[in-house]
């Protein structure tokens, strides 16, 4: 038995942990491929499953800047979660 968990079992235990919401879902009948949207204050991501086939799930973020960020792993999505946080938390403390 295959210990390793999926990328989609660790990003949705960590979103779970820090409180994301589902804002919204959508399904292309056709192609069979699902669409998740998620938030928490001002950072967002998406979720792409094809047949609800959640092992090959694909995950997309994006930094600070606005470039996308292509999530690859747990810490891909932490390190664009957490510069986001930092940057937003320095404008409204030093207004910069």
């Amino acid at each position: 038995m295959n210990n390793m968990r999926n990328l989609h079992d660790k990003v949705h235990n960590w979103m779970n942990a820090i409180g994301f919401r589902l804002n919204a879902s959508q399904k292309n009948r056709k192609s069979k491929v699902t669409t998740n949207h998620y938030f928490f204050e001002t950072f967002n991501f998406f979720e792409k499953n094809t047949d609800g086939d959640l092992n090959n799930s694909k995950f997309l973020c994006f930094d600070m800047y606005g470039e996308k960020v292509n999530v690859r792993s747990l810490l891909d999505i932490q390190n664009a979660f957490l510069r986001t946080s930092v940057s937003l938390n320095s404008t409204v403390r030093y207004g910069v």
